[in-house]
């Protein structure tokens, strides 16, 4: 499943508020700053001695696609046409060539457990010495890896799986935005032509399922001659084919492990049917157009993220995808092993410079693949990861809404006293004069208050009272005299 959050980018010029404000956050939420020396010394030692496997895959034609800014690439990527369908080549960074378990490194992994971002501030998981270094598929580099191997048939649905280790090497790094003009122009080289195919047929094998993908923009800050702004980018295409390529494999992943009754799944229950029911509340509020006929995951690929109001939507939507969680498994299948939102079974595999958990789904599905048993270091850890996981997720989301309340302070400081056009969109239970407001332009979610009842899916016109960067609070009243005139 895609992730939910949205990651800020600052570019910003001779302003310090943000800069301040992240230290203040990290201080008060005791993130993890600088890793110990000695798990520096620990990973310096394991950068220096990779363990590097005897295949050699070094003739596939690799690349990675990320942010331009990112170091800790995980994935590497090829794919190509075969007689009846597909063939997917997806290297995976393989940490356990240098990290064993029990040493410096694994066991402050476990106390991190994802990597955290925030505007700037990235929080890693590994010391950068492996995370953008040794094990990161960098160009040009010889590289361990877990290598997938993915067939896929003419309709794009899963045909052979296979992982196992291999020495790799990544022919380019690239970032989706060139690509994406490459691909407009024409310029690009022909693999991407296949990944789209690939994309868009898994796409529509997501909507045969049932699945949904909130295709959520990213959120960028400018700071210009003082002036703060806020907006969203919206997603490029090329992004969506490669989720789908992340997808896939995760759930090949949860498929052999399933098959074997061991391993770790991720997963999320069915929406709650009043979830689904607030969410058209907001759709009417937002003046967005939702059939009765239309069910929720057709009524989410209608959407357009390059449109504010429906990105208001898709932010809103995250409501629905509440109860996610892990479970672990060895001998006796989950009561609920599914991942609603995929409409399948699910595991996260592809990103273990980022995030503890894909390390060991990764070891365990190279040992099933090899028809070996999983590894004992495995299976011991596999019935804490789940709490751990849930508390290093607990960490991210407390850390990403910090900076978001921080970010749209800072954007709307300046505007206190303003009156913009927004919806309601939420009514407190225990204090109907209280809610939640969606701003249009700028597109921000935030607390609001009124003297009278407020208006559950009316179209409003509020006022800005406070927008407090230090505090990282804002906060709308009801405008009666703009209400009044419409």
């Amino acid at each position: 499943m895609p992730t939910t959050t949205r990651r800020i980018h600052v570019q910003a010029a001779g302003d310090n508020v943000l800069t301040e404000g992240m230290q203040q956050i990290q201080r008060e939420l005791k993130l993890p700053d600088a890793f110990p020396p000695e798990v520096e010394a620990a990973a310096a030692r394991a950068a220096a001695q990779p363990r590097l496997p005897e295949l050699d895959r070094t003739d596939i034609s690799f690349v990675t696609i990320d942010p331009p800014e990112s170091m800790d690439l995980d994935q590497a990527l090829h794919v190509e046409h075969i007689d009846n369908g597909y063939r997917v080549h997806y290297a995976i960074a393989d940490v356990a060539a240098f990290v064993t378990a029990g040493d410096a490194v694994d066991i402050e992994a476990n106390r991190r457990g994802e990597t955290l971002y925030g505007a700037d501030a990235k929080i890693p998981l590994h010391p950068k010495v492996l995370s953008e270094g040794a094990t990161s598929l960098l160009p040009d580099q010889l590289r361990p890896a877990l290598l997938w191997t993915i067939e896929l048939d003419t309709a794009g649905a899963i045909a052979t799986i296979d992982v196992r280790r291999a020495r790799v090497k990544s022919r380019a790094k690239l970032d989706y935005a060139g690509v994406q003009q490459r691909i407009d122009t024409g310029n690009a080289d022909p693999m991407w032509t296949v990944l789209r195919e690939i994309g868009e047929l898994r796409k529509q094998c997501e909507q045969a399922r049932g699945g949904v993908s909130l295709p959520l923009p990213e959120q960028e800050i400018r700071v210009d001659n003082g002036q703060w702004t806020l907006s969203f980018r919206a997603r490029l295409a090329v992004e969506d084919w490669n989720e789908q390529i992340s997808l896939l494999t995760g759930m090949a992943a949860a498929q052999l492990m399933v098959q074997a009754k061991v391993g770790l799944l991720r997963t999320l229950p069915e929406p709650d049917p009043r979830d689904i029911a607030r969410l058209r509340i907001t759709a009417k509020a937002l003046g967005i157009d939702w059939p009765d006929a239309t069910n929720y995951p057709d009524f989410i690929r209608s959407l357009d993220p390059s449109k504010d109001a429906h990105v208001a939507m898709l932010t809103t939507s995250t409501t629905v995808l509440r109860g996610a969680g892990y479970v672990a498994f060895n001998g006796t299948l989950p009561a609920q092993p599914m991942q609603s939102a995929i409409a399948a079974e699910y595991t996260h595999a592809t990103a273990p410079l980022r995030r503890l958990v894909d390390r060991y789904t990764g070891e365990a599905c190279i040992a099933l693949c090899a028809k070996q048993p999983v590894p004992d270091w495995v299976l011991a850890a596999l019935p804490g990861l789940p709490a751990t996981m849930q508390a290093s997720g607990h960490r991210a989301s407390q850390y990403e809404k910090a900076v978001l309340d921080l970010a749209e302070a800072a954007v709307l400081a300046p505007r206190v006293g303003e009156s913009f056009a927004g919806a309601i969109v939420e009514v407190s239970g225990a204090d109907p004069h209280k809610g939640v407001v969606i701003v249009r332009d700028p597109a921000i979610e935030a607390s609001v208050s009124s003297t009278s009842p407020l208006p559950l899916g009316a179209d409003v016109t509020v006022k800005l009272i406070e927008a407090d960067p230090i505090k990282r609070v804002t906060r709308f009243e009801l405008d009666v005299s703009g209400n009044e005139s419409q």
